[in-house]
């Protein structure tokens, strides 16, 4: 596990959350009026730690901007990968929970990556001048099963060949371990925030992060539908 973390924050700061504010409401109000695609984040909310407009990303889900709201997720044994253009200075995240499957479905690895860079390239991106952090994949399923206990080491093995293979450069990764994470990103600016969580908050976690996925996908189907660092926090 590595990272450049160079600066522990113990409250958001003052300029960051000055950047992400905009007329109270307007903001996410324009956002939750707005049709989404399959996949898309859309648990917007305001953020009072932050004191700014933000996006919760279930699993499956990712999420692209071009101002720097908030968007955050939760991990265990799963991957966020936050992909950034330095030019176009346009960002998002993806959440998604194993490596390897050929499902169109940002559950798994290959088909949420294809998403968030589609996403990112239809809103001025470019892949020569993007770069990526990425996050999780801690060792948290109890279970007897070796393939199980692996699925974290195997989702961070496919993000780093992922974007290896893709030419993107990876300026941050915090992975494994045995910690879950909370991880926050601006994807204007292009700054990643964590936080470690509690081992014994893991399965939980897990559980929680499945099943609200599982709910927003039931609902839906009823409808018919900075560089190079991160901070502590």
């Amino acid at each position: 596990m590595s990272t450049s973390a160079s600066t522990a924050l113990r409250s958001p700061p003052a300029a960051s959350a000055a950047d992400v504010r905009s007329a109270p409401g307007t903001r996410l109000h324009q956002l939750k009026s707005q049709a989404r695609k399959p996949g898309e984040a859309s648990f917007f909310y305001y953020n009072a730690h932050f004191d700014c407009d933000a996006v919760k990303l279930l699993p499956g889900e990712y999420f692209v901007h071009h101002e720097d709201m908030l968007l955050l997720t939760t991990l265990g044994s799963c991957i966020a990968v936050c992909l950034w253009d330095r030019q176009a200075r346009v960002g998002g995240m993806n959440h998604f929970m194993l490596p390897d499957n050929s499902a169109e479905s940002g559950r798994y690895g290959p088909f949420a990556m294809e998403l968030l860079i589609n996403a990112l390239m239809k809103q001025g991106a470019a892949r020569m001048t993007l770069e990526a952090k990425v996050f999780g994949g801690a060792h948290v399923l109890n279970s007897v099963s070796s393939d199980s206990l692996r699925v974290g080491q195997r989702n961070t093995q496919f993000a780093l060949s992922y974007l290896a293979a893709e030419r993107i450069p990876v300026v941050v990764k915090d992975v494994e371990g045995e910690c879950p994470r909370t991880v926050c990103f601006l994807p204007h600016s292009g700054k990643a925030m964590l936080k470690r969580l509690s081992t014994s908050s893991a399965l939980a976690l897990e559980a929680q992060a499945r099943e609200e996925s599982l709910r927003v996908q039931s609902n839906r189907s009823s409808q018919g539908s900075g560089s190079g660092s991160v901070d502590l926090f």
